[in-house]
């Protein structure tokens, strides 16, 4: 098989007919699955504290307050955001310098790992402020594996697809982000269904928590049957791995650093305001039922999982600009739409305006994180990917959904949160008309 090793820089190199084929296809399958796998376990883990805040909150920041229960309930929430950028600097190094494939075992390991001591914490009622205490302690926990998890799974995907599939293999990290979001949903919803109101009170919101071990488990098995990619393979072979991958990432490549970053500031917060938040602002906001609005959720997301891998595949065919173009003005011009048809008061139309909103989705995800890995080289893509990717997420992902509930505190303005993605999206518009079109660049 052909090493592969980065993106040509050269605009408008393509590959000729022939050109090496790189990695096999039953390899590159066998990573999808893997990658898909551990990145579900970080986004079930963020899913499920996200839909269950409502119901969490009081037990860790009691008050007579329910708007400000909630709002420290997804304060703790961002917390995690800003340790990502730290455990990506510390995680891309590993990755960049010892290899892939460790440090995404050791990602998928304590991210699930925390995500269980959640289901074990002791509330406020019992130890009293030491609760919210160790909460913090274990979010923070989180992000900093979750630092070079989705971005390692990214740059593992991209040097290990076959020779113009990087789009159709590189949709299985958001595949994976998808399936996660829905298996959180589907499972809060189970639980909420199944339950009554005072025995998810007293236990029952420790259950999906918990679950998250038997997920680690099929994780780790996926991902230790892995070889690392041939493109670090190669790079280590020939002792060119960096010495100092972030220093590197900071002096040579400061302008692929800044488009990550916007670009994942509007992909991020149409994740997270276009399907997470709107989680709260149903059940909260509008008064419709907990477990059937986690029940769509779910189903939504597992909708938006199907259609990935089709985005991502003519991503390769018709060019990413392109694709990602149709996708974030779609948030754009949907988004207060939508959330007006929510605020009708049928959970019908509710529901439709959901499907709706969510169709820009699966193009933003599936495209975006290929072509953020297009954009560094093979020495230090762990690195500039996790470091980028991971500060775009701490705007887009960790401040949205505070910010998006305090918006409509402070204003009364339901839709306050439609302008918030707005704004985010346009900001990701405006940064791709200086992106390179990198869909038929090849990994030389």
């Amino acid at each position: 098989m052909t090493s592969v090793s980065t993106v040509s820089t050269a605009p408008g190199n393509t590959s000729a007919p022939g050109a090496g084929a790189g990695p096999s296809a039953p390899a590159a399958r066998r990573a999808a699955m893997a990658a898909a796998a551990g990145t579900a376990i970080e986004y079930y883990e963020f899913g499920v504290y996200s839909y269950l805040a409502v119901v969490i909150g009081p037990h860790f920041f009691p008050s007579d307050d329910p708007t400000a229960t909630l709002l420290a309930t997804l304060a703790v929430f961002g917390s995690a955001f800003l340790m990502r950028p730290l455990g990506g600097i510390v995680l891309g190094r590993l990755g960049d310098r010892v290899g892939r494939k460790p440090v995404l075992i050791l990602t998928v390991v304590g991210m699930g790992s925390a995500t269980a001591a959640i289901g074990l914490l002791p509330t406020a009622g019992t130890i009293g402020v030491a609760a919210p205490v160790a909460l913090l302690l274990i979010r923070l926990t989180q992000g900093f594996f979750a630092g070079g998890e989705v971005t390692g799974s990214a740059t593992y995907l991209a040097e290990s697809a076959p020779h113009g599939k990087r789009g159709l293999f590189g949709a299985f990290t958001p595949v994976g982000v998808a399936l996660g979001g829905g298996t959180a949903a589907l499972v809060a919803g189970l639980t909420t269904t199944v339950l009554s109101e005072r025995q998810l009170d007293a236990y029952g919101w420790r259950i999906p928590f918990l679950l998250s071990l038997p997920l680690v488990a099929l994780a780790l098995f996926a991902r230790k049957r892995l070889e690392d990619s041939e493109a670090f393979l190669a790079k280590k072979s020939e002792q060119a791995t960096a010495k100092a991958p972030l220093t590197e990432v900071l002096t040579q490549h400061r302008a692929p650093l800044l488009k990550v970053t916007l670009l994942a500031i509007g992909s991020n917060c149409g994740y997270w305001v276009g399907l997470i938040f709107m989680n709260i602002y149903l059940t909260t906001e509008l008064g419709y039922a907990k477990s059937s609005t986690f029940w769509i959720m779910g189903g939504i997301s597992l909708f938006v999982a199907a259609l990935m891998p089709v985005c991502g595949a003519l991503s390769d065919r018709w060019g990413r600009k392109r694709l990602l173009t149709v996708g974030f003005a779609g948030y754009a011009v949907l988004v207060i739409p939508a959330m007006l048809v929510m605020g009708l008061g049928s959970f019908p139309l509710a529901v439709a305006a959901m499907v709706v909103l969510a169709l820009p989705m699966p193009i933003v995800q599936s495209v975006t994180y290929p072509t953020y890995a297009e954009m560094f080289p093979t020495r230090v893509r762990y690195t500039g990917l996790s470091f980028s990717f991971n500060i775009g997420t701490i705007v887009g992902g960790g401040l949205s959904p505070y910010l998006a509930t305090w918006l409509i505190s402070a204003t009364g303005n339901l839709l306050a949160p439609g302008f918030l993605l707005m704004v985010a999206v346009v900001i990701a518009l405006l940064t791709l008309r200086t992106v390179r079109e990198s869909s038929r660049e090849t990994l030389a």
